[in-house]
């Protein structure tokens, strides 16, 4: 190699060196990227025409917004009204959109394009709700609206992101079949308002959904009406729709199965009542089954001795009428465990005073054997302790004795204590507990006044999650007591029970029927310890 050319080469190196020294370290101390996450959705800066146009003539609009957005599913959340046979055309680019329309417009018409949640932002997907855009053909904007609430039947809590639509009485025999076109969603007090709307008899429904279709499809979705027929000549304000879960027309077994331990399951798709199962095939079954009905009526359970059937089929009846006939088939290699299990109401060993202990079996029982249960009260053996059967239940014994505060007890079950009805026996058991002190519930004595004696009244006591953890009926001006109840926060709603059945009843939207009114309590109930309280309780006359 030449001499000149080592300087050179040193000089090249050198420079590159350098460089990569630069561009790491600039690289080393740049300013980290990102921010907090964008919960915005795009807003519109201007649209041509304007919205809210009249006179309008055109085959294009364009709508411009401050970020780059996108359409989702814009098939089935954009709707115009009123309906076009031909729909524009949408297209997103960039921070625009485009509307195209094919179809000659009809004159002297206002026309609202309602996009649903269709236009999102690029980056996050933030939703433009309620996002409208309305124009008319001619030389007024229709301006009639109807706002109000949407609330829960049972908890009376509003409801955010229901859907509210209206359609015109000509039309309503497209509901749970098509979409409808004028809608809008609640906000988080469950507000909602219909804008630009046209004089015209309509009706008035909300749909809490589990689809977002905007059809209602399924029992387990929300609904609610406005009672009567809305005649639209201005402005209407105030409303209320109250939306239930219908109980479905048609009776159907919704699941059935069978589980590892041989117990075979039946779920409705409403409660059963007066309900009960027999075996067809095989015959021989039917005489040896035992079935327990769930509380609510809307499932049950049925064991068998024998589970070497190819296929079970089963009839299920009503106050004695067949209603429904269902198949469960297994497979030979099938096997089932049928281990006796002891479950309590012990919870973390502590019993609730004024309470006795509850034995829970994992199948029926019907033999025990009184020698092999044991109680040891602070280590010493002791006797007394009673063994009862549950008069509702082949699954549940009470354990009755004087329990008594700042004591440790033992109570122990020796194998084979319990038999099932197939002759399968229990396994060792054994439970530690104390009574519960005194000092963790409370008591309130409610005073309730009725306002009509000839009416019947559901009263529940509710607590903080608003789930029934008692039920009192009552017609006339009553008192009741709720003894040592674990100190926390409760609540009381009444239902109105128009036909004395005992339990609410849901609406109908075939029948134009409104679920049974609910009134809730505005006052929250605070039980302390070791205080006994009192509260007056005036139900207001059904609305």
């Amino acid at each position: 190699m030449p001499k000149f050319q080592i300087p050179y080469l040193k000089l090249n190196y050198l420079t590159l060196v350098t460089l990569i020294s630069a561009l790491w370290g600039c690289a080393s101390i740049q300013q980290p990227t990102g921010g907090p996450k964008d919960k915005q959705p795009p807003k519109v800066v201007k649209a041509t025409p304007k919205n809210l146009s009249t006179n309008f003539s055109l085959k294009k609009i364009q709508i411009e917004f401050d970020e780059f957005i996108k359409l989702n599913s814009e098939y089935t959340e954009i709707s115009i009204s009123p309906a076009m046979e031909k729909m524009p055309v949408f297209k997103a680019r960039k921070e625009l959109l485009e509307i195209d329309f094919d179809e000659a417009l009809d004159s002297n018409t206002t026309y609202t394009i309602n996009f649903g949640k269709a236009v999102v932002d690029v980056n996050e997907g933030n939703i433009i709700t309620n996002f409208t855009y309305v124009f008319s053909t001619g030389n007024l904007i229709d301006s009639l609206s109807i706002s109000g609430t949407v609330k829960s039947s049972l908890t009376k809590e509003p409801l955010k992101d229901a859907t509210v639509f209206i359609l015109p009485v000509k039309r309503d025999s497209i509901f749970g079949k098509g979409k409808p076109n004028i809608f809008t969603s609640t906000d988080s007090a469950g507000n909602f308002t219909l804008r630009n709307l046209r004089e015209d008899n309509y009706f008035l429904y909300a749909l809490k959904e589990e689809a977002a279709d905007r059809i209602y499809n399924s029992p387990a979705e929300e609904v609610g009406f406005h009672k009567d027929t809305i005649h639209l000549d201005k402005n209407i304000s105030g409303l209320e729709l109250s939306l239930f879960k219908q109980v479905p027309e048609t009776f159907a077994v919704k699941d059935r199965k069978i589980e590892n331990d041989g117990r075979i399951v039946f779920a409705y798709n409403k409660p059963l009542v007066n309900g009960s199962i027999d075996i067809l095939s095989p015959a021989a079954l039917n005489s040896k089954k035992v079935v327990e009905l769930t509380a609510e009526k809307d499932s049950a359970f049925l064991w068998l001795p024998d589970l070497t059937f190819d296929s079970l089929t089963v009839s299920l009846s009503a106050d004695k009428q067949p209603i429904d006939t269902v198949q469960i088939s297994r497979s030979k290699r099938d096997t089932y465990t049928k281990p006796l299990i002891i479950t309590d109401n012990l919870g973390s060993g502590n019993l609730k005073p004024g309470t006795d202990p509850l034995l829970i079996l994992s199948r029926p029982t019907d033999l025990f054997d009184n020698s092999k249960f044991s109680l040891l009260e602070d280590s010493v053996a002791i006797s007394g302790l009673q063994i009862l059967k549950d008069s509702t239940s082949l699954r549940r014994f009470k354990l009755k004795y004087p329990w008594r505060p700042e004591r440790e007890y033992i109570l122990k079950l020796a194998d084979g204590a319990l038999t099932d009805i197939f002759g399968n026996k229990s396994k060792n058991y054994s439970r530690t507990f104390s009574l519960d002190s005194e000092e963790n519930f409370g008591s309130i004595a409610l005073t309730f006044t009725v306002p009509d004696t000839s009416k019947n009244y559901i009263v529940q006591w509710l607590n903080a999650e608003n789930k029934v953890i008692r039920t009192d009926l009552i017609k006339k001006d009553t008192v009741i007591n709720y003894m040592r109840y674990p100190t926390a926060k409760y609540n009381v709603r009444v239902v109105y029970d128009e036909n004395k059945n005992g339990t609410w009843d849901t609406g109908s939207i075939k029948l134009r029927r409104q679920p049974e009114h609910i009134w809730k309590f505005d006052k929250v109930l605070t039980l302390r310890p070791n205080w006994d309280l009192e509260e007056k309780v005036v139900i207001p006359k059904d609305q």
